[in-house]
C-alpha cells in the first residue's frame, strides 16, 4: 500500500512541476465549491460543538499547562519527521539538516520531545508538508475546499494530505492499533485545544465565519508558499501582471 502512495506521490510531484503559478492573492476568492464548501463547514461546526471542543475543553481544564505545553512539543516533534522529507523532494537540504537536527535533540536531550530544547538552541520549528512541496514545484493556485472532520484546505493540500499522513508521518508505520488510534486522535484533540483561546475573537471578528475562515487559512498557505519560493507580495504581482 505504501509504495503505491510513493509512487502516486512521485507522479503528482513530476506532474506539479509543469504547471505555472497564478495570481496567489486571487485564491482568496477561488472558492468554486463554495455551496458544498459551506454544507461541510457547518458539518465541522456541529461535530467540534458536540465532540471536539468539548473534549479539548476538558483536556486544557484538567491538565495543568506545562502538560499541556509539553504534550504540543511532543506533537509537533513528530511532526518533524515529514517536514525533513519534504525539505528533500524541495531541495531544501540546509533545512532538511537542520529540522533533523531539532528532531534527534529534543527527541533525546528533549525527553521524546516533550521539551523543545532545540528552539532554545537556535534551531526553531519550520514545517513543511506535501501540500507545500507540490506549490514549491509549481502547483500554487488552488481552489478552496473544506473536508469534513479536517477542516480548511485547498483541492492541493487535501490531495496531498493522504502523502504527507499515510506515508511520510509516524502514525501509520505504528503497529499496535491502540496507540496508532491514540495517538493520532490525541494530536487532533491537542491542536484543537490551542484554538480555544481564539474561539471568541474569531466570533467578534467576522459576520461570517465561514469566510473569516477561508480568508485566514488562504492568506496563511499563500504567505508560507512565497516564503518557499522567496517571493514576496510584489514580486509576485509582477510576475502575474508579466503572464497576464
Amino acid at each position: 500500500m505504501h509504495s503505491r502512495l510513493l509512487g502516486f506521490c512521485l507522479l503528482l510531484l513530476v506532474a506539479s512541476s509543469s504547471i505555472m503559478a497564478d495570481d496567489l492573492d486571487n485564491d482568496l476568492n477561488k472558492d468554486p465549491y463554495e455551496n458544498y464548501n459551506r454544507h461541510a463547514f457547518k458539518l465541522n461546526q456541529t461535530l467540534d460543538k458536540v465532540f471536539f471542543k468539548p473534549v479539548a475543553t476538558v483536556y486544557k481544564t484538567i491538565l495543568p499547562w506545562p502538560v499541556t505545553k509539553g504534550i504540543g512539543n511532543f506533537f509537533s516533534n513528530l511532526e518533524q519527521i515529514p517536514t525533513v522529507i519534504n525539505n528533500l523532494l524541495q531541495g531544501d537540504f540546509y533545512d532538511a539538516t537542520s529540522n533533523t537536527w531539532r528532531f534527534l535533540i529534543n527527541s533525546t536531550v528533549g525527553i521524546a520531545g516533550f521539551i523543545d530544547v532545540a528552539s532554545r538552541i537556535g534551531l526553531p520549528a519550520n514545517n513543511q508538508d506535501f501540500g507545500l512541496t507540490l506549490a514549491k514545484w509549481g502547483y500554487t493556485s488552488s481552489a478552496y475546499l473544506v473536508v469534513p472532520i479536517l477542516g480548511p484546505r485547498t483541492v492541493r493540500d487535501a490531495v496531498s494530505w493522504p502523502i504527507n499522513y499515510g506515508v511520510f508521518s509516524v502514525y501509520p508505520y505504528i503497529n499496535d492499533i491502540a496507540w496508532r488510534n491514540g495517538l493520532t486522535w490525541g494530536s487532533f484533540i491537542n491542536a484543537r485545544a490551542q484554538l480555544l483561546d481564539f474561539d471568541q475573537a474569531i466570533k467578534q471578528a467576522s459576520f461570517d465565519p465561514y469566510v473569516f475562515q477561508r480568508n485566514a487559512y488562504l492568506q496563511r498557505r499563500n504567505y508560507l508558499i512565497r516564503e518557499n519560493n522567496n517571493l514576496s507580495e510584489e514580486d509576485d504581482e509582477e510576475e502575474n501582471d508579466y503572464t497576464e
